[in-house]
């Protein structure tokens, strides 16, 4: 007896592509209706007999393809009530990846499985037994009056190592009566907001890519935040208008991945001595490069004009909450005065990384960090080249984030898909500035730093299900 519609489900439009076989051809056409939102949550599919049977294939090369997109997670089998797409935090509606004037979509899954979101290094690695090596070390060494409330500026055993660490690492010229330890670069930015509010400087210049919470630290302080052109030769710089202040990644571009050009570097130091205006510098990633000479810092070029930001947040973990700032000597003492009149940052934890400065270890452990990451580098690399040759991978020359080029209108089709999957994502129109002249790029921005160890391999695979 023919079977009814209820038992067959809905008429089902597929071309398998016939590459790397019939069976893998119709898992990456029915993957894809599902993803794209052709075929919706709920919907019920024919069963393996009647599809092979309109495909003109066996009827265990449809079963298998339904297992294994069964076991992905896109489709449901239940006895009794047939094969289904499964139900998903979020639905694609038809066309809305093609919606490029859209607000950017940001929630992810309560429980993502695996993340790469930019931003973090791989905490699984952080140096344990060496970080409590160095804590004993400098705790027996530490004069009593170290636990005491503490200069504003942070302990002078940090504040000499970096000043050391920094002009050997990043050409920063450093001394350290013009460092000041904050507690992560948001507060220091909020000190700089301070600062250049009392100096009356009302607008700072940001890049057109970037983290808004950043932009709303300085907005917080009274200042406006207009953004600056991007394009092949990075932000420029030439267009700075009538900001006293321009807030930039000139090493490695966040997120976007490239250094800024020489003479965009050029101009904005000419721009602050003629304009007696400031360049914020933040330096989050910088000692990580693979493929290039290093970029030294800016600050390098005018230390009067150049406020430098670091942290440890990238080169060991972002919960220690320490970062730096090193300052023009004219404005050091006045920068700690709108820090406060205690030391808001750890004293633990101060000696504890000048000790590890101090004894190479912190050399040692960025030195390991760089070549695992380099390895996740260049296996995302290998892994989209072979399974998404659509997709081009770019800013990779340093850092620990990569930026997937896809083709247009699919960005925000690929982020939901992530989601569904499981897989903690961002597109890069989730950094983009509101107020951003150019033409928006469908692009993903995947922090192949993120995940442990353990985590690498399934997000990585996670990833490259949801590529087109």
């Amino acid at each position: 007896m023919a079977e009814s519609w209820a038992t067959l489900g809905v008429d089902l439009h597929l071309e398998p592509t016939g590459s790397g076989g019939l069976r893998r051809g119709l898992t990456d056409a029915l993957r894809d209706a599902v993803r794209t939102g052709r075929l919706a949550p709920g919907t019920r599919l024919p069963s393996s007999r009647s599809l092979a049977a309109d495909l003109g294939i066996a009827r265990n090369t449809v079963a298998e393809a339904y297992a294994d997109l069964v076991a992905e997670g896109w489709l449901t089998a239940r006895q009794g009530s047939g094969t289904r797409v499964a139900q998903r935090d979020a639905v694609p509606s038809p066309g809305a990846s093609r919606d490029r004037g859209a607000a950017p979509r940001r929630e992810h899954p309560a429980r993502p499985a695996y993340s790469l979101l930019p931003g973090s290094p791989d905490l699984s690695a952080f140096p344990r037994a060496e970080w409590l090596r160095a804590a004993r070390r400098a705790l027996a060494a530490a004069p009593h009056d170290a636990l005491g409330y503490g200069d504003p500026r942070g302990r002078v055993e940090l504040r000499t190592a970096l000043a050391g660490y920094l002009a050997r690492v990043r050409g920063v010229r450093a001394d350290p009566e013009t460092v000041l330890i904050t507690s992560g670069f948001a507060h220091a930015l909020r000190i700089t907001g301070g600062l250049l509010g009392a100096r009356g400087v009302r607008t700072v210049a940001v890049e057109s890519y970037g983290l808004d919470a950043y932009r709303d630290v300085l907005q917080q302080a009274g200042l406006a935040t207009p953004a600056l052109p991007y394009d092949e030769l990075g932000t420029d710089t030439r267009v700075l208008g009538e900001a006293g202040a321009v807030l930039l990644t000139p090493a490695h571009q966040f997120p976007m991945g490239t250094p800024l050009h020489p003479d965009r570097r050029a101009a904005v130091v000419d721009w602050a001595r003629r304009a007696g205006g400031l360049v914020l510098e933040d330096d989050y990633d910088g000692e990580f490069r693979y493929d290039r000479q290093p970029v030294g810092a800016l600050q390098g070029l005018d230390p009067d004009r150049v406020i430098y930001f670091g942290t440890a947040s990238k080169s060991l973990a972002p919960g220690l909450r320490l970062g730096w700032m090193v300052l023009p000597p004219a404005l050091a003492q006045e920068a700690a005065s709108v820090k406060g009149t205690t030391d808001t940052v750890g004293i633990i934890e101060q000696l504890t990384l000048a000790e590890f400065l101090t004894s190479g270890a912190y050399d040692r452990h960025v030195r390991a960090c760089r070549l695992r990451y380099r390895r996740r580098r260049d296996a995302l690399a290998e892994a989209v080249a072979a399974r998404a040759p659509e997709v081009t991978v770019t800013g990779i020359a340093a850092g620990l984030h990569a930026v997937l080029r896809l083709p247009d209108g699919l960005e925000q089709s690929v982020v939901q898909a992530a989601a569904w999957q499981g897989l903690a994502l961002h597109g890069l129109s989730f950094h983009r500035h509101p107020q951003a002249a150019a033409e928006p790029l469908d692009a993903l921005v995947v922090g192949y730093a993120t995940p442990p160890d353990s985590a690498w391999a399934g997000a990585l695979e996670a990833l490259c299900r949801v590529l087109p």
